[in-house]
């Protein structure tokens, strides 16, 4: 079930019995539970909605709950938390303890008065226990996973109309740009560009470039640009700004890796015919850093992405290894790869 159905059977009051919501996607989980809340008369939610977190409270007692009849009303709703024993996840340190077996059978017999949410946010479903396989069929499934770049600008827009703003195709692109398309980051955003705006009620460029500060991601993804255009000023002029405000680096480093990989992976798969779509499934990232990569990929060879790959790898090796200053690494690394591509 998506995002969307889930929220129009909630506005019709007609939920399902059971829910299963993955991924992390903070901003959607909380429109959701909004939704779910709602459903709730506002006199009847103190005695027939509750939320029970699974690191501190046992799983019975949520199934003790959901098994009641709802207290003057026709639903009861239980939120059950960071379900992590649905997941990959281990929690060691806990000392709950979760009645599987109990679990199981309401699955199969679930109460036909209570709504029931799981949310599993963090971690990825193990397909492989039991009790997944059961609630994936008892349950109906929603995927918060990435959210592609069209349904970002619809849920912006909607935001504003909604609050009586309007934000120009300019300003929009570069609020994306500078957030890495991270939907949660943009909606927490919004309400620091809508009190900035408040007097013309519209939101420029000038608003964003001002207010938005660039992800640790959006500035490694310009670095990348500037060590591919051998602009080794400005590479090096951002390396040390990212240095001067406190970014570890070896977590720069990490970043760079990781986005030339991406690159050296989206290189080879667009040689054999891979759409963007499908490229982003495969190595399952986000959409957008695929539309990135394929952008600054057009005019650069596989041997240098290599090369320059196999360079950072170099650097994250001395970072863990000796006492080298950071910005030396990296100058040296940009001298030697500037070299090599000469």
């Amino acid at each position: 079930m998506t995002y969307e159905t889930t929220l129009a059977q909630l506005a019709k009051k007609q939920p399902a019995s059971i829910y299963l919501i993955t991924g992390d996607q903070p901003y959607l989980t909380q429109r959701l539970k909004a939704a779910f809340i709602e459903m709730i008369p506002e006199a009847e939610r103190t005695m027939n909605y509750a939320s029970y977190d699974m690191e501190t409270t046992p799983l019975a007692s949520a199934l003790d709950d959901a098994m009641s009849a709802p207290f003057f009303g026709e639903k009861r709703l239980v939120f059950i938390e960071r379900a992590y024993f649905l997941t990959t996840e281990t929690h060691k340190g806990s000392k709950v303890e979760h009645d599987m077996d109990g679990l199981m059978s309401y699955l199969t017999h679930p109460e036909p008065t209570s709504v029931v949410v799981f949310f599993a946010n963090s971690g990825k479903l193990d397909s492989r226990k039991k009790v997944v396989k059961t609630i994936k069929k008892a349950a109906e499934v929603i995927s918060l996973e990435a959210v592609a770049e069209p349904q970002i600008r619809s849920l912006v827009q909607q935001d504003l109309k909604q609050s009586g703003f309007e934000m120009t195709t300019s300003a929009l692109n570069l609020l994306i740009q500078r957030t890495g398309s991270n939907l949660s980051l943009i909606m927490n955003e919004l309400p620091k560009l809508k009190l900035a705006s408040e007097d013309t009620r519209q939101i420029d460029d000038q608003i964003v470039g001002e207010l938005v500060t660039k992800s640790l991601d959006q500035n490694v993804f310009d670095l990348v640009n500037d060590v591919m255009g051998k602009r080794i000023g400005a590479a090096l002029n951002l390396y040390r700004q990212l240095i001067l405000t406190k970014e570890e680096p070896l977590k720069i480093n990490a970043v760079l890796v990781s986005q030339f990989r991406l690159l050296i992976q989206t290189k080879i798969l667009t040689k054999n015919g891979y759409s963007q779509g499908t490229i982003a499934s495969t190595l399952k990232v986000h959409p957008y850093r695929v539309k990135l990569a394929l952008q600054s990929i057009r005019h650069l060879q596989l041997q240098h992405l290599r090369r320059a790959y196999l360079g950072l790898i170099q650097i994250e090796r001395s970072l863990k290894s000796t006492s080298q200053d950071p910005m030396m690494l990296f100058e040296l690394f940009m001298l030697k790869y500037l070299d090599q591509v000469a």
